[in-house]
């Protein structure tokens, strides 16, 4: 499963919305005959099937872009840190995680410099995130937050399938604390199961030109506030 696909799944199970996977061969242009979403690119990874969900407020619905009450500032902490992760760490993160785990079950061969640089460029990321981390329990702030959640899937990757990446973060204690709260979550509301997109992320996936129409069933609330 990809990393891409795997993002938008720990959103939708942080949030509780149901969604079912529909595997989709791009060699076979499947995905030109589902009704979908407008794509720039013209492929589908979403398409709704019900009408938007209308949630109520409490905890058991916090918005995942910063605390509740906290305004623009959380909001452009959450953003800020979002953007970390886009620019900084997932270019490095990606490269690594295709070197170390993807190639092999593609039967590619890895490339040692690019898994070196991968590597150092990583490591210069965590070293901030540590700094960050020291200071504070997540990464926006003292409540967990898209900008937390957007790491799950390739440091699941890297952590669950290779010793390297293992070390690179259990070797920080507080990158190695913030990563085990997270990747240890559970979605609100079912705090006596383990985070169900880190459940996902170790199905087995298929090595092919394949993506997974997301189908999102949302139930309206018809007494929301």
């Amino acid at each position: 499963m990809s990393t891409a696909v795997s993002r938008v799944l720990a959103c939708l199970l942080e949030k509780e919305v149901p969604f079912h996977l529909v595997p989709v061969s791009l060699a076979k242009a499947h995905h030109k005959s589902f009704p979908r979403l407008p794509q720039p690119a013209g492929h589908l990874p979403l398409s709704v099937t019900s009408k938007p969900r209308e949630v109520e407020g409490g905890e058991g619905n916090q918005s995942l872009m910063g605390p509740e009450g906290g305004g623009a500032a959380g909001r452009a902490a959450v953003d800020q840190w979002v953007e970390a992760e886009a620019q900084s760490f997932n270019p490095p993160s990606t490269a690594l995680v295709f070197q170390l785990v993807f190639a092999p079950k593609m039967r590619l061969k890895q490339d040692p410099n690019a898994t070196r640089d991968a590597e150092g460029r990583l490591r210069k990321v965590l070293d901030v995130y540590e700094r960050r981390l020291g200071g504070s329990r997540f990464l926006a702030g003292e409540e967990f937050s898209l900008a937390d959640l957007c790491h799950l899937p390739n440091a699941h990757y890297l952590v669950a399938e290779t010793d390297k990446g293992q070390q690179l973060l259990s070797s920080r204690r507080n990158v190695a604390r913030w990563w085990e709260e997270i990747s240890g979550r559970a979605p609100r509301g079912r705090r006596s199961s383990r985070c169900g997109a880190m459940q996902l992320l170790e199905f087995s996936f298929p090595v092919s030109l394949t993506l997974y129409l997301l189908l999102v069933s949302v139930s309206r609330q018809e007494n929301a506030v």
